[in-house]
């Protein structure tokens, strides 16, 4: 699904749940993935390693179509930052990625300046 979440999309969650302190970490990824339960730890598919999830309330629904719930996994790929800090994002971050400070449930996780660190978060605090 779409990386760029909208907090409409998220209207069941209850909680969210970190698998490792947020605060060790400058950014993480956040996608919306349709799996089959409301709460627990969800499935994890992708390279590199889940850091957390959303919950849902007792009353979210499923999709229509597939019969699933929309739920939101924050996670890291082998070359992000905290594994490979002078890689691909020593300076800027993928377009997913987001401060995971700002997470809360039903809520989009924001771009910080320590999310976006580098040359990007450095010329934006020179024009602001």
């Amino acid at each position: 699904m779409s990386s760029m979440l909208q907090d409409s999309q998220l209207t069941g969650e209850a909680e969210v749940v970190w698998l490792e302190n947020p605060e060790n970490l400058d950014y993480v990824r956040q996608a919306l993935d349709k799996v089959s339960t409301r709460r627990g730890k969800p499935r994890y598919d992708r390279d590199g390693r889940l850091v957390g999830y959303t919950n849902l309330a007792q009353d979210a629904e499923r999709d229509p179509d597939s019969g699933l719930f929309a739920r939101r996994t924050f996670f890291l790929l082998p070359h992000d930052r905290d594994s490979a800090p002078t890689g691909d994002y020593e300076v800027g971050a993928p377009g997913e990625a987001i401060d995971p400070r700002t997470v809360k449930p039903g809520r989009v996780g924001a771009k910080t300046p320590r999310s976006q660190r580098g040359r990007a978060a450095d010329i934006a605090a020179a024009g602001a």
